[in-house]
């Protein structure tokens, strides 16, 4: 499309909307694969969600930003202004980032979309971008159902390319053979379609919902997990 110079903005409403953003003379690698260093007058850092301590380059946590864009707060709710903004003025995305060591950052994730396994914290974004590598996939979501015995367990919804075809087993032994143990899918279900509200965006508790009843798990869904 002859855009050489295009670049990336990343943010949220609460941010007016921009918090980090890539440059014009940045590496085609880092333009495509990071949302760019904080932009003038923006603080931004990753931390544990649990502990709010910051975390070093290359570890996965919240992402967090404070400067004179961050808003004021929620009109007359002032709960989720708190729960948003804590005391020293720092802005909590809910997003899932890393920050690389030459300044960069690379979002990988929702927090709330986070699995939750045997008290092991697996991120669906990472699982994902590897199941779009194999040659059959057309397009992964993953999510975590319920189960009685960890809390959560692994679930990998595919849709195939058009004329292909591939099971349970096949890709199961995919991940395995490239990623840890605990990170391969304990169900994977092939769909034709991820549902969607009227933006495109892709609905993950609808999934989740569809999930217990396709698997049977309505006992297993009453447990409460983070």
């Amino acid at each position: 499309m002859n855009m050489s110079e295009i670049f990336i903005t990343y943010g949220q409403t609460e941010a007016s909307p921009a918090t980090t953003m890539s440059k014009t003379t940045d590496s085609i690698e880092t333009r495509v694969n990071t949302v760019g260093g904080p932009i003038f007058g923006v603080e931004c850092k990753i931390v544990d969600p649990e502990t709010n301590e910051e975390l070093p380059d290359n570890v996965d946590g919240e992402f967090c930003a404070r400067g004179y864009n961050i808003m004021k707060g929620y009109y007359k709710m002032e709960a989720a202004t708190a729960a948003a903004i804590d005391s020293d003025g720092w802005l909590h995305t809910g997003d899932l980032a890393r920050r690389l060591p030459d300044g960069n950052f690379k979002i990988t994730g929702r927090i709330k979309d986070m699995i939750i396994r045997g008290g092991e914290n697996i991120y669906p974004k990472e699982i994902e971008d590897f199941i779009y590598t194999h040659p059959k996939v057309n397009d992964v979501q993953v999510i975590g159902v319920p189960d009685k015995d960890y809390g959560e367990e692994i679930m990998a919804c595919i849709i195939l390319k058009p004329g292909e075809e591939s099971s349970e087993a096949e890709i199961k032994e995919y991940v395995m053979s490239h990623m840890a143990k605990h990170k391969v899918p304990r169900y994977v279900d092939f769909v034709t379609e991820f549902p969607m509200n009227a933006a495109g965006k892709i609905l993950k508790y609808k999934m989740r919902e569809q999930a217990v009843e396709k698997l049977g798990l309505h006992a297993a869904s009453k447990i409460v997990t983070a």
